[in-house]
C-alpha cells in the first residue's frame, strides 16, 4: 500500500459524505415543503406570514 491510497481513500470518503449530506438535505427539504403545503391547504398558516391589517384596527 502506498501513501496515495490513503489520500485517495480520504478524498473519496469526503466526497461520499458530501454527496450523502447534500442528498439528505434535498430530500428532507422536499418533505418539509410537502408538509407545509398540506398544512396550508388545511387552513393552518405560518406565524411569519403577514396578516392583512385594515385601517382603524389600532395596531
Amino acid at each position: 500500500m502506498t501513501h496515495a491510497f490513503y489520500v485517495y481513500a480520504s478524498y473519496g470518503f469526503a466526497a461520499l459524505v458530501t454527496v450523502a449530506v447534500t442528498a439528505w438535505t434535498w430530500v428532507d427539504g422536499r418533505a418539509r415543503r410537502r408538509e407545509l403545503a398540506a398544512l396550508e391547504a388545511a387552513g393552518i398558516r405560518r406565524r411569519s406570514a403577514r396578516r392583512k391589517v385594515s385601517v382603524g384596527d389600532g395596531e
